[in-house]
């Protein structure tokens, strides 16, 4: 009988999840778990418990500390499915960091620079910060005296290019041998 309730209460324990004492569930008791996207912009917040967040062994040097502490964030979530990200930021995201999407649409995001976790899950949560403010920018819209002041300096550098080839293909010209 003792040893079945031990069982039960071994089974207890496992099943239940660990929390690090630098989780974010204890850092920030009472939060949402949102940390503010773009701030001053009006952007969305990210949602944390949206997220997948895993951690691996990182790569090079470090010794024993590399081999077996899993250091190493990887946070990942659906672009499509992200409804804290405007749609037309959505789009551009897709555009510019098509490389970082997976077949299934997530986009993930790894940092392993620093031996802490949570300072790469930091550095991961700064980096979509970073990339869906970059997403977020509109485009200056040019003046009309800036787009001709642009177009003169095209054409400028045209011109120069083309006399500098001139002066190339005549210098290469005067160091043939004339066959008359």
């Amino acid at each position: 009988v003792l040893s079945g309730a031990l069982r039960a209460f071994r089974g207890f324990r496992f099943a239940s999840t660990y929390r690090s004492a630098y989780s974010l569930e204890r850092l920030y008791p009472g939060s949402d778990l949102r940390t503010a996207a773009l701030g001053d912009q009006g952007v969305a917040d990210i949602p944390v418990d949206r997220l997948t967040i895993s951690y691996c062994k990182s790569s090079g040097p470090g010794g024993q500390n590399v081999n077996k502490v899993n250091t190493k964030a990887e946070v990942r979530f659906h672009l499509a499915s992200a409804d804290w990200i405007p749609e037309d930021v959505r789009q551009k995201i897709s555009v510019q960091c098509k490389n970082r999407i997976n077949r299934s649409g997530e986009l993930i995001v790894v940092s392993e620079q620093s031996r802490y976790q949570m300072e790469n899950l930091a550095a991961c949560l700064e980096k979509i910060r970073g990339i869906v403010a970059d997403a977020a920018k509109k485009p200056k819209m040019l003046s009309k005296e800036d787009v001709e002041v642009r177009r003169a300096r095209v054409e400028k550098m045209n011109r120069e290019r083309l006399q500098q080839k001139k002066i190339e293909s005549t210098i290469k010209q005067s160091r043939r041998a004339s066959l008359d």
